[in-house]
């Protein structure tokens, strides 16, 4: 089924809705599984470059698949770049939304494990994800820092690794070339900050032409981190009926599996 086909039929299955903040992109919705649980729940990050014009709608029908599997799926929003609604991203903000949304799971009424918090991201998402894998390893004082919920892995799919290569993009979202302000770059950049200090695995489609494979090859050699090159292009990793999700959602399975007493 194609992807667009898929994000369609979400509409019927939004999930509870939760406000994180006064924006309207300061949101996030939570797809809970039939069960009693406590369930591990996934943090979903998704893509579009920090730009408005891209919304969570895009990792639904993955919130979805992840509750049929007895994942708890928090489709997390977030401000971006641009005009309009979910405009005002950029530093600190939309590292704020992130870092904000992540520990409000502990807010929540709802049958969480939150010792089994997974992050998963797509292309800038996976940047994202990457970030707050870290947030533990943050000075003190920085955006982010000393979090309420603290990840026990992380799934960065097709990611934004290497955020020189991302130019004029990275520079907005972090308001400045990197000899401005290097220490959001060291922060926020995933080749420069070093390994997310948690399990982690890439995925990446070898045919990706938005964010070469080359580069998760080189954040995934300098950094200890595992990588799983599929077949397929850029999007591949966000449709459920993937190999890509496949391999994802195999290695999501095992990092959530409860620990035996």
């Amino acid at each position: 089924m194609r992807l667009e086909l898929q994000v369609a039929r979400s509409l019927l299955h939004r999930g509870s809705r939760h406000s994180l903040g006064p924006d309207r992109s300061q949101v996030a919705d939570l797809h809970v599984p039939t069960g009693p649980g406590p369930h591990p729940v996934a943090v979903l990050l998704h893509g579009g470059y920090w730009q408005t014009r891209h919304g969570r709608l895009v990792t639904r029908p993955l919130a979805l698949d992840l509750a049929r599997r007895g994942v708890a799926a928090w489709n997390l929003e977030y401000r971006r770049l641009g005009e309009g609604r979910g405009g005002g991203g950029g530093w600190p903000m939309t590292f704020d939304d992130v870092a904000g949304g992540i520990d409000a799971l502990a807010s929540l009424d709802a049958p969480l494990d939150l010792s089994r918090v997974v992050l998963v991201g797509h292309s800038a998402g996976g940047q994202l994800a990457l970030w707050a894998a870290r947030r533990p390893l943050l000075p003190v004082g920085a955006v982010g820092a000393s979090p309420r919920v603290v990840a026990s892995a992380v799934c960065a799919l097709a990611p934004v690794t290497d955020l020189a290569r991302a130019r004029v993009h990275a520079e907005a979202l972090l308001g400045g070339e990197a000899a401005a302000v290097p220490e959001r770059w060291e922060q926020a950049d995933p080749i420069r900050a070093g390994a997310p200090g948690v399990p982690a695995l890439v995925v990446h489609p070898t045919a990706d032409e938005t964010v070469p494979v080359k580069r998760s090859r080189e954040y995934a050699a300098s950094h200890g981190v595992e990588l799983v090159e599929t077949p397929g292009t850029h999007r591949d990793p966000i449709d459920p009926s993937s190999g890509a999700w496949a391999t994802a959602v195999r290695w999501l399975e095992t990092a959530t599996a409860a620990t035996p007493r």
